[in-house]
């Protein structure tokens, strides 16, 4: 690779900044100053990140819409150039099958249509009953128990881990495991070793699931999948793989949105007002979309690669060149949501790219809008005197993982 970089200015590599960057102690919700400052001047910059690559980093809104919808950009991970989230992620590379999450045109839309039945707004609006129910047993339970209560323990894990298992049919006595070792493979810092402990341990768990539903199906997603497998049309590895992602994403990116947009409306309280007291419905949904685009809480980036020179913003991403799309600054871009460190809740926000943008955009985005809706009001509403058991600056932040959260949020009320 050249020393010098192509961009307006003449960079040299050793110029390029560090990725990911740290957060402000002062404002942790908000982007890193350095992410924010830099794409204050440009929307495509270079980085450098963990193995010493430079990929391209996307902070404009209107440039990442551009790009996660060009057909040029690919999720193939097994491609030259690929900027991987960890050394864990590049380690298991070539032993992980194909799924939706890795695959491009039509592999990617096969792999997408058996996942997308599920999650229909008309499938998941029925699930509405079920997810208020969850919700008030486990807040029945945190009135019930000891002051401070630890809301991650209490209502963020446990409430769409629950709905999560009860969709894809995996016992929820399980979720301890499940959790533990979903989490290994997220971690900022995942070695080549933890990444295989983590792969290996949740494929076999799946398949062994999956063996079981296709001998006794039931209706539920991993049946769905053992049916496939049964007729030939997926192997028993990409399978597992499918329900493996699943089953992460529908527990750990949900998870860390209720307690971080708890924290949020904590912080701002004539905001959580608005969210306790509305019986609008639009209403309620818009702030979940308005705190989907203040949090942004997949904090690395999504990563892509060139395939073919894209000219793009006055910069040439040649082919072969990692992309890293970064959410959270384009969710904060002044020219697509005016002042954009504001969390308003009436604020129009439902553009935002918190599920990503284009064919790969999240799967199960209708799914956790519900569990977000009903567990904020119903939170609120039940506990209107809920607040922090802390100073705020005691709170640890998840600063080491792809989804950023909290670790603990102790309240009292």
């Amino acid at each position: 690779m050249s020393d010098t970089l192509s961009g307006p200015e003449s960079f040299t590599a050793a110029d390029v900044p560090e990725y990911p960057m740290d957060r402000d102690a002062e404002c942790p919700f908000a982007p890193p100053p350095q992410v924010r400052d830099m794409g204050a001047q440009r929307p495509l910059s270079r980085v450098r990140i963990w193995d010493g690559s430079t990929p391209w980093l996307v902070t404009g809104y209107a440039e990442l819409k551009e790009l996660m919808s060009d057909p040029r950009v690919s999720v193939d991970d097994r491609k030259p150039g690929f900027p991987h989230w960890n050394e864990g992620m590049l380690s298991t590379v070539h032993k992980r099958p194909r799924s939706v999450f890795t695959s491009d045109g039509e592999e990617h839309t096969r792999f997408r249509r058996m996942l997308t039945k599920p999650f229909t707004l008309k499938r998941v609006d029925a699930l509405r009953p079920a997810v208020q129910r969850i919700t008030d047993e486990h807040i029945d339970a945190i009135l019930a128990g000891p002051q401070p209560a630890d809301l991650v323990e209490t209502l963020a894990l446990p409430v769409p881990s629950l709905v999560i298992s009860e969709m894809l049919g995996v016992p929820y006595e399980d979720h301890e495991f499940f959790q533990s070792h979903a989490t290994i493979g997220v971690d900022r810092y995942a070695t080549a070793e933890q990444a295989a402990e983590g792969r290996t341990g949740l494929a076999k768990y799946l398949i062994k699931l999956i063996e079981s539903k296709i001998d006794e199906p039931a209706e539920d997603v991993v049946s769905a999948l053992g049916e496939r497998v049964r007729t030939g049309e997926i192997s028993m590895k990409e399978a597992a793989q499918l329900g493996t992602g699943l089953l992460i994403a529908g527990h750990e990116t949900s998870a860390n949105m209720i307690a971080l947009g708890t924290l949020a409306l904590l912080r701002h309280p004539e905001q959580l007002a608005v969210v306790r007291d509305t019986d609008d419905k639009k209403v309620l949904a818009n702030a979940v979309e308005e705190l989907l685009r203040y949090l942004s809480i997949i904090q690395n980036g999504q990563r892509r690669v060139a395939v073919e020179d894209i000219d793009i913003a006055g910069e040439t991403i040649r082919a072969g060149e990692g992309i890293i799309v970064d959410l959270a600054p384009a969710n904060w871009d002044a020219k697509a949501f005016p002042e954009p460190e504001k969390l308003d809740v009436h604020r129009p926000a439902r553009l935002h790219v918190g599920f990503g943008f284009g064919p790969h955009q999240c799967v199960g985005q209708q799914l956790a809008r519900v569990e977000l809706q009903i567990v904020y009001s119903t939170l609120l509403r039940r506990i209107p005197t809920l607040r922090l058991a802390i100073p705020f600056e005691e709170v640890e932040f998840k600063h080491d993982r792809l989804a950023f959260g909290v670790y603990a949020l102790p309240v009292v009320w």
